[in-house]
This record gives C-alpha cells, structure tokens and sequence, in this order.
C-alpha cells in the first residue's frame, strides 16, 4: 500500500534516520530540549550493529567490545553490576534497550521501516518516505538527523582471480562473521589489519582452526586491550594526548607517540609479524588482545597483501603461496546513504569515504539537517556520539547559539580539503574535545584544580562532559573520579613526573602560541 499524501509532521518533530547508538543518544537529548524525535529503524528492534538480529549487524557470536564498559557507555546510565571489563554483544544490546527505555524512547521508534528517500521540501524542511511490510509513507519534518551508521556496508578490494577462488568455505567480508565453529580444522586466511580483523584471526585461531593467516598491504602498531590491568582506552586516548597533538609538530607528536606505543605494547616484529613504518602515523595503530601473541606461538602467520588468487592457491607479495580453504576480508566499509535524494547528495559530496560537513555535523546550505557518527573514528565512539547528540540539540533548541556563517565556510573547506584523499581515521580525543567547544561542555582545568590530573591523564569518561556547561550534573566531580580510577588508573590527584613535565610541556607551548 502507498500513501501517496504527504503528512505534516508538528515543527518541533525530528526524523532520526537509525536507533543504533548514535540515534538513541541523539534522541534523548533532543527530547529533553522540547524536540518530538521520531526513529526510523529498519531492524525489529533498536540497537544498530548491537542488535544481533539485524541484517546490518557486524557482530559475532561471542564477541566483545574493544573499549572498557566506562567508555562505552553514556553520562546518564551505568552498565549493571557485574558486566565485565569488555561487555559482550549481549551485554551491549541490553544496555542499549535500557538506555531507549529509561529516557521514553520505546514508543518514539518505529521498528522495521526503512527510510527509501529524503530530499528537501518546497519551502523548507525535509519529504522523508520510509517504508514498513509494505506499507509506504511520506512525511515531511522540519528537521532531520542522519545516523544511519559507518559501518553498514562492508568493502573487499579487488583482488585478481578472487571470483575464481575454490576453498570450500568460500569468501565473505568479516561484516558476515559468525564465530569460528565453522572453521575448525580448516585453513584461513584473513585479509586486513583492523581490529576486526585481528580479533576475528584470533577468534578463530582459538576455536581449532588448522592454520590461520593474516595477510596486509602494512603492519600497524598493535596494542592489547590492557596494560598492567588498566584498560588500553583509558591510557590513550586523553585530553592530554588531544592538547598534544593540536600543540606539537607532527613530527615531534610521531615521535612521543611511537614511544608511548613501543613502551605500552612493543614492536609487531618482536613477536614475529612485519616491522611496521618507522613513522607511526604512517604505519597506523590497531588493536586486538590476541593477535600478538598467536602470531609469537606460530598459530597465525602473517605474510604481505595478495598478489593473486588461482583456485585453492593464494599467492602473496613476497613470493610466497598458501592453500586456504575460506578468506575473510577485514578491510573496512564504504559510506553508503542510499536513500539521499541525487542533489543532496551532490551537495554534501558523498563519495565512498566522505561528507563534506562543517566538523562532521552540518552543512550550510542543508538547513535543518544534520549527521551523527559518520566519520571513521579510532576509539571509543560512546562518549563522541553522546557530544556530537547535544551539539545538535543545543544549537537547535537554541540553548547555544549556531555556528557562524564564516565558521561554516571556513569548516566546510576543510572537510572539502580532505575529500578524495581515502578514509581518514580520527582519534576518539581530537572528536570528543571538538565537539565538547563546540557544545560548549569542556571542563576548564582551572575550575577543577583537585580532577586535573583526572581530567588531563584519564579517560575521557561521558560524565567528564556534565562538570560545566548546559545539562551539568552534581554528582559529576565525584563520578569523574570514579570513572579515573577504575581499574586502579589514577586514583590520586598527585601527577608523577612524566605527567607534570608533559603538563608543563602543555602550558609552556600553548601560552607561547597564544601570545
């Protein structure tokens, strides 16, 4: 059935395009600042990739977050007690559905409809056509916010003779990972040096495969999930490390960097992988708790990129050659947002990697549109979405005021400057402090002499957010704490001496630039 009339959605109604947990967090925010959110969620229940039963899931039977429950989590709602360190697929979906169901979001989303189209309305606002068994309707809101998801649909470079391979399991891309029953006692091969991709060799290298293989085009740095039982994600990605990075030439930051790295987790090559670029930003860094170590035990080999495939046999860079039963592609997801009407489209310069947006987020000549969760982040992506959610819902409900036009111009030419250039992944720190400014949430250090060490050197918890600003929380020095020294982290607020040099360092290098 096709409802060819257009409804007239209230003014204060927003069209979520996904109830993953961009478009959950989004809409909380939104509600509580007088918006009427209403979520388009193709799958039958909200979660986005959480959400097993989606067909646009990436999850595996057993899998586990790669952040710490602290960091993947949102300021208003705690994980229960119990869940471990790294919650699993179960453990997340559950949270997500208690998250929805705290903040009255149940009722707000409509499941198993999927958005068609969305192209801009004559005279303002936005014609959304979705689709349910069936049934089609078209509606037109004043407002809308993409958060369709990044990693919905997944990328396999072309390989020669791939089409052509003939191990028995066949090819997929780790996007269709179920688990790594279905490889015991079969050869492997996975392509890519991602976290899924190294999660899932191990995965499989620990379930009684019979040989596994990774094979990529460069070695990544690779860091383990803790370092002497603090979570990884607690130690890496600071406040201190964003300041750094917006201080220090890019070279000096390689340098500090690669050190932290080598000191935390060692050189891939001292296990036995490949020696990765001297340069860190050029070789990249990764993560999986496994990997390292079964590549030490000879239970995964690694050898370069594929050269070319023939039947059974894979042969690789190096000369050498494998027999594999099944391959698994580990090399990431293209953007894809179908339902964008051909100009809009145009307009934003959607190719198979980017958006051009003023920080990640609006565009202005697209009022009353904007996007959520669609960059290539490296870390914890909870805490920035929860940012980039009242960002949006602040400047809209007009709690802040909008970015400038000179604003907009300026960060549209620089998302327009990266464009073509391939994925350009962020760390989580340099997303979560510019979304923070410009939310207008970013704790002062002066005010909080006794949370800097905290502040500056621990995670960047959710709750560090609610210290200042619109939405602040009593209770959040104390839970800033918390959230610091969990894990036996940073439980005083007397810095050592690396952090009092590399806080000085911050100082020094920031008064000099501003004067």
């Amino acid at each position: 059935m096709t409802d060819t009339a257009v409804r007239e959605m209230p003014s204060n109604a927003v069209a979520i395009i996904g109830a993953g947990p961009a478009g959950l967090v989004t809409a909380r925010w939104l509600a509580s600042h007088g918006f009427e959110p209403v979520l388009f969620e193709g799958a039958d229940r909200p979660g986005g990739q959480w959400n097993a039963a989606s067909s646009l899931s990436g999850t595996w039977r057993g899998m586990r977050t790669n952040t710490s429950r602290v960091m993947t989590r949102f300021s208003d709602l705690d994980h229960p007690e119990g869940t471990p360190v790294y919650p699993s697929r179960e453990d997340m979906h559950a949270y997500l559905e208690r998250y929805a169901e705290r903040f009255g979001l149940m009722p707000r989303i409509r499941c198993r409809t999927w958005v068609e189209r969305l192209e801009k309305a004559d005279g303002g606002g936005w014609i959304l056509r979705s689709r349910r068994d069936g049934e089609v309707r078209t509606e037109r809101f004043a407002r809308v916010v993409v958060a369709s998801g990044r990693y919905v649909a997944p990328e396999v470079p072309p390989v020669p003779g791939l089409n052509g391979f003939a191990g028995a399991l066949g090819t997929a891309h780790t996007n269709q990972y179920g688990g790594g029953q279905a490889y015991r006692g079969k050869d492997v091969l996975v392509a890519g040096c991602s976290i899924s991709a190294l999660e899932i060799a191990s995965d499989i290298a620990l379930s009684g495969a019979r040989s596994v293989t990774v094979c990529y085009r460069r070695q990544r740095y690779v860091l383990s999930k803790l370092v002497a039982g603090v979570p990884t994600d607690h130690i890496m990605f600071t406040r201190a490390a964003a300041l750094m990075g917006e201080l220090l030439p890019p070279d000096d930051l390689a340098t500090g960097l690669k050190a932290t790295v080598l000191r935390m987790a060692g050189s891939p090559d001292q296990f036995g992988a490949m020696t990765p670029d001297g340069n860190i930003f050029a070789a990249g860094i990764t993560q999986s708790q496994h990997f390292l170590p079964l590549v030490a035990e000879g239970r995964i080999a690694v050898r370069p990129w594929i050269k070319a495939i023939d039947g059974r046999i894979v042969g690789f860079a190096d000369g050498r050659k494998g027999e594999f039963d099944a391959i698994l592609f580990g090399t990431g997801y293209r953007l894809s947002l179908p339902f964008l009407a051909p100009d809009v489209a145009v307009t934003l310069g959607v190719d198979r990697t980017h958006l051009d947006l003023y920080d990640h987020t609006f565009h202005p000549d697209l009022e009353g549109i904007a996007f959520v969760g669609l960059y290539d982040q490296v870390g914890p992506l909870f805490p920035v979405l929860e940012l980039q959610g009242r960002w949006i819902a602040y400047t809209w409900a007009g709690v802040i005021p909008a970015p400038s036009s000179q604003s907009m111009a300026a960060g549209l030419a620089r998302s327009r400057a990266l464009s073509g250039g391939g994925p350009q992944s962020i760390p989580m720190q340099v997303l979560a402090l510019l979304f923070a400014r410009n939310a207008r949430v970013e704790p002062d250090l002066g005010q909080w002499p006794e949370l800097e060490r905290a502040l500056l050197f621990g995670p960047l918890s959710p709750v560090s957010f609610r210290l200042q600003g619109p939405d602040s929380l009593e209770e959040a020095p104390t839970l800033t704490a918390a959230a610091a020294a969990s894990f036996g982290g940073i439980r005083s607020p007397e810095m050592n001496d690396e952090e009092r040099g590399l806080k000085d360092l911050i100082t020094r290098t920031g008064a000099s630039r501003a004067a």
